[in-house]
């Protein structure tokens, strides 16, 4: 991929106009990479540009219009073939912030003042070759609360992708930081480290929580990241970054509520008219959209973002914020009106349970997740208009998909209440996970919704512990939706055993790993 670092937002000028109400500028083909649109190189037609709410399609000369008022950011929404600038620190440059007074008085400090809207606000492309089937890597909250969680976040997540290969870009899930904003330019350093133009979308970790109304919650993170609601293309496939956490609470006017404001949906919604039902529609946000009841996520909000999808058969989505890992999906009984449920992937997190528990041989805390999920990342493999999402366990073989627990030595000949128990970890209810013991015939094993009995026994290590043990305690164990049981068989010969399990995922690809146990003779008294 051909590569132009700038370190200024897509190029303005001309001379500045004092009150407009209208932006204009170009869209073009930025031959020589230079950021500048020189006299001949073309407009590129047909691409779409956005206020955060309009959505306009630049004419054949390139030229685009929009209106404007006293707090918008203007961005472009890169087409397929083509790749925007990127800065020092691989952020993505497609936007220009427009707020002449800048933001109101806030802890962080949210945009400075921009001053009069330019003449022309442009936007370079690049011609890049971007095939319909690439991958890209997911972190899900990386959410550093000090100088010590980022540095564990550099060494245990960051280090291990840097430089990688055959990806074609990343994409943060939220909770970037640990509200502490002064930590967002770290972080940016951090993540520029892997080498990839890196998109971000804002948590509710990341809000400017003295803001008075939601529409300012984003504005440090404007500054550091620019918009957080935009869309981009790449190949097939149509991304939608939106910032789904309502603050305050429009409830009760404390806290935050999973949800969108009517003008994100409204920009959904103009960006959807230009895209071609045949693309894979991929959508990103913090929150989960979760419908078991309205208390995690407003429902006429979820509903009318499935109204807007109802024409769009390849569909999916992509959350975090819960530090825990499930699939979720909604049929006509959440609202969706296609037949096939809408897949939403609740990512594992790269901070797994906020940087606690034991440390590892690298030094950093191992940070399993409540739901006994190893902390990790994800890769999003897109095919077309399809998708398969890989798990990848920090620290650990790509092939480690399942972890095992059981009891070490049992005796002979009598029944027992132990089991083998098997998290895994992409897993959901439905899914086939089979045992077998010495290569014997495959059984299958029961789903069951309980916590993991592996993330249990390792708290306990905290809780009788005679000497203080570095690190922090880990949160307490929650249900995990991706827990499978079986029994022990205890009528085979004194010696060691073999329990092999093998789990088939969603995309019809099958995992196994592999223990051992002893049968013993019994003790008697």
């Amino acid at each position: 991929m051909k590569k132009l670092i700038v370190t200024f937002l897509p190029l303005v000028c001309g001379t500045l106009l004092y009150g407009q109400s209208v932006v204009t500028g170009y869209v073009y083909n930025d031959a020589n990479g230079n950021g500048q649109r020189d006299r001949r190189e073309q407009g590129v037609a047909g691409v779409s540009v956005s206020n955060g709410t309009q959505v306009a399609t630049s004419g054949q000369d390139g030229r685009y219009e929009l209106p404007v008022g006293q707090d918008n950011i203007i961005f472009v929404i890169k087409p397929s073939g083509y790749v925007v600038p990127v800065d020092e620190n691989n952020l993505p440059q497609f936007y220009y912030i427009h707020k002449p007074n800048g933001s109101p008085a806030l802890k962080y400090g949210g945009v400075a003042a921009t001053g009069a809207l330019p003449k022309s606000v442009d936007f370079p492309l690049i011609q890049q070759e971007e095939p319909n089937d690439f991958t890209a890597l997911i972190f899900g909250d990386p959410q550093p609360y000090t100088d010590e969680d980022m540095e564990s976040f550099n060494r245990g997540v960051v280090a291990e992708v840097k430089a990688i290969q055959g990806v074609a870009f990343g994409l943060s899930l939220g909770d970037l930081v640990g509200d502490n904003l002064s930590m967002h330019n770290a972080y940016l350093r951090t993540v520029a480290q892997i080498g990839l133009p890196w998109y971000n979308l804002m948590g509710n970790h990341d809000m400017d929580y003295d803001a008075t109304a939601d529409s300012l919650a984003d504005e440090t993170f404007e500054a550091s990241f620019g918009p957080a609601n935009y869309a981009f293309n790449y190949g097939n496939a149509h991304f939608i970054v939106l910032d789904d956490i309502l603050y305050p609470d429009p409830r009760d006017g404390s806290g935050y509520w999973g949800g969108f404001r009517k003008e994100q949906l409204d920009f959904v919604e103009n960006d959807l008219k230009q895209v071609s039902k045949d693309k894979l529609i991929v959508l990103a946000f913090h929150i989960p959209l979760l419908h078991e009841n309205e208390g995690s996520f407003r429902n006429a909000d979820r509903q009318r973002l499935f109204d807007l999808l109802k024409d769009f058969p390849y569909t999916f989505s992509m959350s975090a914020h819960t530090h825990l890992q499930r699939q979720n999906f909604y049929g006509r009984e959440a609202g969706w009106h296609q037949d096939k449920p809408h897949h939403e992937y609740n990512a594992g997190t790269t901070s797994g349970d906020w940087y606690s528990g034991e440390l590892n041989e690298q030094g950093v805390p191992v940070s399993t997740m409540r739901d006994g999920t190893p902390k990790g990342y994800i890769f999003l493999h897109i095919r077309g208009n399809r998708y398969v999402i890989d798990y990848k366990v920090a620290n650990a073989p790509k092939e480690f998909q399942i972890k095992l627990f059981h009891p070490k030595v049992v005796a002979q000949g009598r029944g027992t209440s132990s089991s083998i128990f098997a998290n895994f970890f992409m897993g959901r209810e439905g899914d086939k996970v089979e045992y077998r013991v010495d290569n014997d015939e495959w059984k299958p094993m029961n789903h069951i919704e309980e916590p993991d009995p592996d993330f249990v026994w390792s708290l306990y290590r905290w809780d009788i512990t005679e000497e203080l043990m570095p690190g922090r305690r880990p949160s307490n164990a929650v249900t995990s939706t991706h827990l499978w049981r079986a029994n022990v068989p205890t009528n085979l010969p004194i010696g060691v055993h073999q329990i092999e399990v093998r789990a088939t995922d969603m995309f019809g690809r099958t995992f196994t790993q592999q223990s051992t146990y002893r049968l013993a003779e019994p003790v008697t008294q």
